[in-house]
């Protein structure tokens, strides 16, 4: 596939702090760019706090370089009383202006909606 799928809900730069001993970004930067981008589009569609409380599983495709554009793509896969899936895109933007871009890495999380105590509620209120 050469386009990403869903929506487009958080795009940033990788940043020299960002890197491991090797030179590339670290997963778990990528990892947590995507769980932002996956609650902001659970907090989207439940109108209301989100938990995550899962991610089902997770691919690295492609490694990321300090200066490449990252953006993260979701596509909310399945609406359940109080959770939601939803899976997650990351495609970077090597040199500017090129236009070419990579999938570096996807994944399903599931976020829950939540309360003010933190307590579950439906996501269709």
């Amino acid at each position: 596939m050469t386009t990403p799928r869903g929506e487009l809900s958080l795009r940033t730069l990788a940043m020299p702090a960002d890197t491991n001993p090797n030179g590339d970004i670290f997963g778990g930067w990528l990892l947590s760019q995507m769980d932002m981008a996956g609650g902001l589009a659970a907090k989207d569609r439940c109108h209301a706090k989100v938990a995550t409380v899962a991610i089902e599983s997770m691919s690295f495709h492609h490694p990321v370089a300090v200066g490449e554009v990252v953006c993260c793509y979701t596509d909310i896969v399945r609406v359940g009383r109080t959770s939601m899936r939803i899976r997650i895109e990351v495609w970077s933007k090597g040199l500017p202006y090129s236009g070419e871009r990579t999938k570096v890495t996807e994944g399903i999380f599931t976020y829950v909606a939540i309360d003010n105590e933190g307590k579950s509620i439906p996501v269709d209120r």
